[in-house]
């Protein structure tokens, strides 16, 4: 008589399959999350930085015109240093009285079909108060 063979030996280092927690993929979506704020962030700022370079400076502008006035013209210089000085004149207290002087003393100018053309303390008073802006 033969013997049957068994082929069912029990195995005492094998052990069975365990679950291994993974948290890669949860790393994987905050890393993703914080990669994209920055972005957005990084992209938000680019962009309010490109708006305002080239946002209009009407201060800038209205200084620019009044470095530009030609005293040769005075009933049109008293009209656009009335208009442009204005932007300038909230400053400061300094700076307002300074407005209101010069404009006291540019009604002789304005108003009239035929002006003098400025004399040179009045050239002075404007040139002091556009000096005193600051841009």
């Amino acid at each position: 008589m033969q013997q049957e063979q068994s082929f069912d030996i029990p195995l005492h280092d094998i052990k069975t399959v365990v679950p291994i927690e993974d948290y890669s993929f949860y790393y994987l979506l905050a890393i993703s999350a914080v990669v994209l704020l920055f972005v957005g962030a990084m992209s938000y700022l680019l962009y309010k930085w490109y708006k305002s370079r080239n946002r209009y400076n009407k201060r800038k502008e209205h200084f620019d015109i009044l470095n530009s006035i030609d005293f040769a013209n005075a009933k049109q210089s008293a009209y656009d240093l009335t208009l442009y000085g204005a932007t300038f004149k909230d400053d400061s207290l300094r700076h307002k009285e300074m407005y209101e002087n010069i404009i006291n003393r540019l009604e002789n100018y304005k108003y009239k079909k035929e002006v003098d053309a400025f004399d040179s303390e009045m050239i002075g008073y404007i040139k002091l108060y556009i000096g005193m802006v600051d841009v």
